[in-house]
C-alpha cells in the first residue's frame, strides 16, 4: 500500500511537472517580441545669428540680427504647433549677444538632433541676391570664404577668443585653411538638410545660390547635423524689402519648417 502511494504521488508530480513545462512553452510562444529601437528627432536648436552688441550686416536702418530673430521665432512656433513633443530650443530669444562657441555648447549639452543657424547675407554689390545654405566644410570658392570670414569675425567681440577657438584668427588666411580641415562628422546629414532647405526656397520662387561648404565657427563643435542658412541679401534693395516684410518672413519660416519636416520624416524612416 505504501509503495502504491509513493508511485501514485511520483506519477502525479511528474504529470504536474510536464503540464507546467507545456504551459510555459505555450506562453513563451505567444510572447510579443520586443520592438526594435526607433529613432525620433526630438530636439532642435534654432540659432538666430548675431544679437546685442553684434548687429551683423546693416543696410539703411535694417540690421541682420533683427531679421534673424524674427524668422527664428516664427519657425519655432510652427515647429511647436506641428510637433508638440519636439523640444525647440533657442540660443537667444531676445536681442542679446551670445558667444559663438556657447551656441554649440548649448546644442551639445541639450543633446540636440539638429542645429540650424539663421542669418542674412550682404555683398559689396547691390545686385547680389538669393538664398544659400552652408554645411561645415572646406572653402571651395572665394565667395564661401568671404561669407565665413564675415560671420566668424564676431569672435573679435569676445574675450580671450584665441584661447577659446584654439588660436583661430579670422583675419589670417593660414588660420582659415587649417580650421577648415576640421570636417563635420555629420556632413552627409547636414548636406541633406541644406538641400531640402534650398529646394523649399526654389518652390517659393526664390533664387537659390545652392548648397555650399565653409568653415563657420558656430558649426565647428556641433555634435549633430548642423547648417547655416543665409535667407537673403540686405544689400539688395528689392530683397531687403522682401526679408523685412512680416508676410515674407512667414514664407521664409515656412520654407525652413517644410525642409525640417521632410528631413525629420526621412531620418525617422
Amino acid at each position: 500500500m505504501v509503495q502504491f502511494l509513493i508511485r501514485y504521488i511520483s506519477l502525479k508530480a511528474l504529470l504536474l511537472c510536464g503540464f507546467t513545462v507545456v504551459v510555459t512553452v505555450m506562453i513563451s510562444s505567444f510572447r510579443v517580441p520586443a520592438k526594435p529601437y526607433k529613432y525620433t528627432l526630438k530636439t532642435i536648436v534654432i540659432d538666430p545669428g548675431h544679437g546685442g552688441s553684434d548687429p551683423g550686416c546693416i543696410a539703411t536702418a535694417t540690421q541682420e540680427k533683427t531679421i534673424a530673430l524674427q524668422v527664428s521665432l516664427k519657425l519655432g512656433k510652427m515647429l511647436k504647433d506641428s510637433f508638440p513633443l519636439m523640444r525647440v530650443i533657442f540660443t537667444r530669444k531676445t536681442d542679446k549677444f551670445v558667444d559663438l562657441n556657447e551656441r554649440a555648447v548649448l546644442a551639445n549639452r541639450e543633446k540636440a538632433d539638429l542645429f540650424l543657424c539663421i542669418h542674412v547675407n550682404t555683398s559689396s554689390s547691390t545686385v547680389a541676391y538669393g538664398t544659400e545654405t552652408f554645411a561645415m566644410g572646406l572653402h571651395k570658392a572665394e565667395g564661401n570664404l568671404a561669407v565665413a570670414k564675415r560671420e566668424n569675425e564676431v569672435i573679435l567681440l569676445e574675450k580671450d577668443y584665441k584661447e577659446k577657438y584654439e588660436g583661430y584668427d579670422p583675419n589670417s588666411p593660414e588660420s582659415n585653411i587649417i580650421f577648415t580641415l576640421n570636417q563635420n562628422a555629420f556632413l552627409n546629414q547636414s548636406l541633406a538638410l541644406a538641400a531640402k532647405i534650398e529646394n523649399e526656397f526654389k518652390k517659393s520662387k526664390r533664387f537659390s545660390r545652392g548648397v555650399k561648404q565653409a568653415g563657420f565657427l558656430v558649426l565647428w563643435k556641433c555634435s549633430m547635423p548642423s547648417v547655416l542658412c543665409e535667407t537673403g541679401f540686405l544689400s539688395n534693395p528689392a530683397e531687403r524689402a522682401y526679408i523685412t516684410s512680416d508676410s515674407c518672413q512667414n514664407i521664409i519660416a515656412t520654407n525652413l519648417y517644410k525642409a525640417i519636416k521632410s528631413y525629420k520624416a526621412e531620418v525617422e524612416r
